[in-house]
């Protein structure tokens, strides 16, 4: 039920509502209102074996010598966003605390502080969308929900980047920051040369029996040497429901995909050839009652060029105490086949939603 509260700022009047997992909305003028949103998470976090990745893992890593374990707790993953909304624009920024450590976070001896950094800041103004935010290349409904920061990163599309973005409909059309990893001319003084920006369409059917998007991707990479060369990847990805409140979760990826999938697991060139790609990520998730649900996933991606083979899979349990508080316990195993490099994984998590 909501919540209403009212009260007198410089002279008017203004509504507060507090809707439970929706954050706190201020109603400004007759078609105006400011929402207030995010959540608070503390992670609790024991891995052991020889691939380094203490808070989450994203499809790399450093491979140890030998086994190590590692125990930690962590509210990093703690955002918090504010949306305003005047008539046909909207104006939305998000951030959490994840932010680069280099550049003057607090260390475990004293302060344990951590950088705050942007995930999202956009406009859209009807159709058109302008700023960071995830890419249009991506199907977020697709995303496994995991105790894990990102999930099954390996295997999933996750890019948040400047755009310019048209929707009509199931269609959206965008150009996209570029950027040529593994390339561009790092190894002269030169600037790097990303004279293009990626282009991508996706569609996305929609229904009562869930969705699926097929998207498609084309770019200009540079190589070290300053070379340009060409590149085109594609996506399927799509959240079906099922029985009950259970869905099935999917995404499947190839061609010259590279950085769109699995964060480091590939790359974009290598020398003066373009990676190919396949990854497939699969996820399930159970409603045991109605405040009580698992999942299980599994996601791997192999690229050609570098020979990767990479692999991140998962089961959990999380319970809703109230609509805003929550608690999971995530057990699960990442692999760099490649490496001959594997590590196990025992997490569990609180979450409070404002």
């Amino acid at each position: 039920m909501n919540t209403t509260k009212k009260a007198l700022l410089m002279g008017g009047l203004f509504a507060i509502t507090s809707t439970a997992n929706a954050g706190y909305e201020i109603k400004t003028g007759e078609d105006s209102k400011i929402i207030f949103g995010g959540y608070i998470k503390v992670d609790t976090r024991y891995t052991n074996g020889n691939i380094e990745a203490n808070d989450y893992w994203y499809g790399g890593g450093n491979v140890l010598a030998e086994d190590q374990s590692n125990f930690g707790i962590s509210a990093n993953e703690t955002r918090i966003n504010t949306k305003y909304i005047h008539g046909d624009v909207t104006g939305f920024i998000e951030m959490d605390f994840y932010g680069d450590a280099v550049s003057g976070g607090g260390n475990e001896i004293i302060s344990n502080s951590s950088n705050p950094r942007i995930r999202h800041a956009f406009i859209q103004y009807k159709n058109i969308l302008v700023g960071q935010t995830w890419t249009t290349f991506q199907n977020t409904s697709a995303l496994a929900e995991a105790a894990d920061f990102g999930g099954p990163l390996v295997a999933s599309a996750f890019i948040r980047q400047g755009q310019i973005r048209y929707t009509m409909g199931g269609l959206q059309v965008s150009i996209e920051n570029p950027e040529s990893y593994g390339g561009n001319r790092i190894a002269t003084s030169d600037t790097a040369g990303d004279g293009a920006p990626d282009f991508i369409a996706k569609y996305t059917f929609s229904g009562d029996w869930g969705n699926v998007s097929v998207s498609g991707l084309g770019r200009k990479l540079e190589s070290t040497l300053g070379n340009t060369h060409s590149a085109f990847g594609y996506g399927v990805a799509g959240r079906i429901n099922t029985s009950g409140k259970d869905d099935f979760r999917f995404q499947v990826y190839g061609g010259n995909v590279g950085r769109y999938i699995g964060v480091v697991a590939s790359t974009d060139i290598v020398g003066e050839e373009v990676e190919d790609t396949t990854s497939v990520m699969v996820a399930y998730r159970h409603f045991w009652t109605e405040d009580m649900r698992s999942s299980v996933f599994y996601g791997n991606t192999t690229t050609d060029e570098t020979d990767r083979d990479r692999t991140h899979w998962g089961i959990n349990l999380f319970k809703n105490y109230t609509k805003e508080l929550s608690f999971g316990v995530e057990v699960g195993n990442f692999e760099m086949a490649e490496f001959d490099a594997d590590s196990n994984y025992f997490q569990v998590s609180a979450k409070y939603t404002l």
